[in-house]
């Protein structure tokens, strides 16, 4: 045979030395070999792999072709590890592994027992199959692993059933095993059926339940073992309309990724009945249109609330986006409920910044209108305001009028006398409708001077002070009394008294009118109290001169009009005020 011309070693093909023609019949041998070979063994039909997680110290048996394998011979039904080197299945039933026709056995089981093992069953027609089994052996201390769990019992029923998983129904029912059930490890008395009951569940049944077959073979006495979880659950309750939680409007920026975001509220531990989810135009969503979807259902603590939430992400915004319906449809136990979402653009920001600047602008210029015209305004507005306190004070005058000339600078003078005895009346008097009352023109003969003085300085509400260049100079202050430009009266006690008015007994205000230029020396001439006026209230210049200087509607009269009373004490009609 060909086998006497190689020998296998570690691995490696080793040829014996020969000359040309054994070499040459070798070779044809070694083909016609293997074409016989491939003639003479079909291929083999691999059916599906098992896998099991078995405890390190147990048992376990396992038949693919039970319960017809039982009679099988040993030639028809062969096993082998697949490792590097192939090891064929004894069926000696003193190993701990080993076959009996197609069923295998493994007896004690060691953690390199782990591996595949493949059972090769050639059937009396020819036919060959193949019956892969994964097992993965763990150590005792891995008992409580997951991986070694057969799921989760986890549903809503009161009284709940543990299944004793079906691989160890088999065992015990081809071995002619007995049950023993235990929880967390610890043996449940009384309990040898092969589905274990918990009537009325509660959280105190919750936990890892275990079932052990013990079996017999060959006089000895073997255990496998299959665990469960049982998971109560808090009782449902399902809303009997879903309740989405859906913003009605979103902003998105164009080319820009965005999330849109729904969740449905169910009930209370319902979540195999609550779902969350989207479609565009009435479509479902597609990944290939640039649309992404996230389902993702949950049971809020402590609440139980069930919720699921979707959340569709949009790669990149475009147009189209702004058009579309985005609709939320929430699936429920016994009802489905939708809503629309509507995606607008964000607004750019220079709308909101050419806005902003023009109400700044706006502001800007209503302040300088309102700085600039604030004195027309009141006078404007002035005969419809209320103004009962004027009305209630009865005084006969609306200014007492003092003025102050010196002798020697007759320019001063006349300028003095035609403003006082000319324009100030003209425009005041004539125009406005107020009362004045200017000595030399308003007083009345043989009158003691000093009561008529204070009693009309009582019956005043402003005190008009004319100031001139020379005003307060010489010998102290006195009051100068024209009855005509070119006599003047002199006198003093109409300052002292105005003064102690407006500022020991705050009974009226002063109305500060300067005529011509103050000169090098400013105020500092002038009595203490009147410089405390001027320090308070700066005089009003009267633009001598000026075009329209003696109109009563210009810069100057408004002012002067804007510091006197507001409602003349002698009433004139309301066109000549205005």
């Amino acid at each position: 045979m060909i086998w006497d011309f190689i020998s296998l070693k570690k691995g490696e093909l080793q040829l014996p030395q020969m000359d040309s023609s054994q070499l040459l019949f070798f070779i044809l041998m070694v083909i016609s070999a293997s074409e016989y070979s491939a003639r003479a063994e079909p291929a083999c039909k691999d059916r599906s792999l098992k896998s099991f997680n078995l405890l390190e110290g147990e048992s376990f048996h396992y038949d693919p072709l039970r319960p017809q394998g039982r009679n099988l011979s040993d030639e028809a039904f062969m096993w082998y590890k697949n490792s590097s080197q192939m090891e064929y299945i004894s069926s000696d039933e003193k190993k701990r592994i080993h076959r009996h026709s197609a069923a295998l056995f493994f007896l004690n089981l060691s953690t390199e027992d782990s591996g595949v093992y493949i059972g090769r069953y050639k059937t009396p027609t020819g036919d060959c199959h193949k019956y892969p089994l994964k097992v993965d052996v763990f150590n005792a201390s891995y008992r409580m692993n997951e991986k070694l769990l057969y799921g989760e019992i986890d549903n809503s029923d009161q009284n709940k059933m543990v299944r004793c998983p079906d691989p160890l129904r088999k065992v015990c029912k081809t071995m002619n095993g007995t049950f023993t059930w235990y929880k967390d490890f610890s043996i449940l008395e009384g309990e040898h059926e092969a589905d274990l009951w918990r009537f009325n569940a509660s959280k105190d049944h919750e936990g890892i339940y275990t079932c052990i077959c013990t079996w017999k073979h060959n006089h000895m006495v073997y255990n496998s073992s299959g665990s469960r979880k049982l998971i109560v659950m808090e009782p449902l309750v399902y809303n009997q309309t879903p309740l989405i939680v859906l913003n009605k409007e979103q902003i998105a920026d164009e080319g820009s990724e965005t999330k849109l975001n729904c969740s449905v509220i169910c009930g209370f531990n319902v979540r195999k009945n609550c779902k969350a989810s989207w479609n565009v135009n009435g479509i479902p969503f597609n990944k290939a249109d640039g649309y992404n979807q996230a389902i993702n259902t949950v049971d809020e603590e402590p609440s139980k609330k069930t919720i699921s939430t979707a959340i569709l992400t949009i790669e990149r915004v475009s147009a189209k986006d702004f058009q579309d319906e985005f609709k939320c449809i929430g699936d429920g136990y016994y009802e489905e409920v939708s809503a629309i979402l509507t995606l607008k653009q964000r607004e750019t920001i220079i709308p909101l910044v050419i806005g902003g600047m023009c109400a700044f602008f706006l502001c800007v210029f209503v302040a300088i209108m309102v700085k600039c015209f604030a004195i027309d305004l009141a006078l404007l507005f002035r005969p419809y305001l209320p103004l009962s306190r004027h009305n209630k004070d009865a005084k006969s005058f609306d200014a007492y009028v003092v003025y102050q000339m010196q002798s020697g600078d007759n320019v001063t003078e006349d300028t003095l006398c035609k403003f006082v005895t000319k324009i100030l009346p003209s425009v005041l008097e004539e125009k406005c409708g107020y009362r004045l009352f200017i000595h030399g023109r308003d007083d009345i003969p043989g009158e003691d001077h000093l009561e008529l003085v204070e009693d009309r300085m009582k019956q005043s509400r402003r005190l008009m002070v004319i100031l001139t260049p020379g005003s307060g100079s010489g010998m102290g202050v006195t009051d100068k009394r024209p009855t005509s430009p070119q006599n003047p009266v002199v006198g003093g006690f109409d300052w002292q008294l105005g003064l102690h008015h407006a500022l020991f007994q705050r009974e009226m205000n002063v109305i500060l009118i300067q005529l011509g230029d103050t000169g090098p020396q400013g105020y500092t001439h002038l009595p203490p109290g009147l410089q405390h006026l001027i320090r308070s209230s700066a005089p009003l210049r009267w633009p001598e001169g000026s075009r329209g200087a003696a109109a009563w509607n210009s810069r100057f009269w408004k002012r002067v009009r804007y510091l006197m009373p507001a409602k003349p004490a002698s009433k004139s009609p309301k066109s000549a005020i205005i």
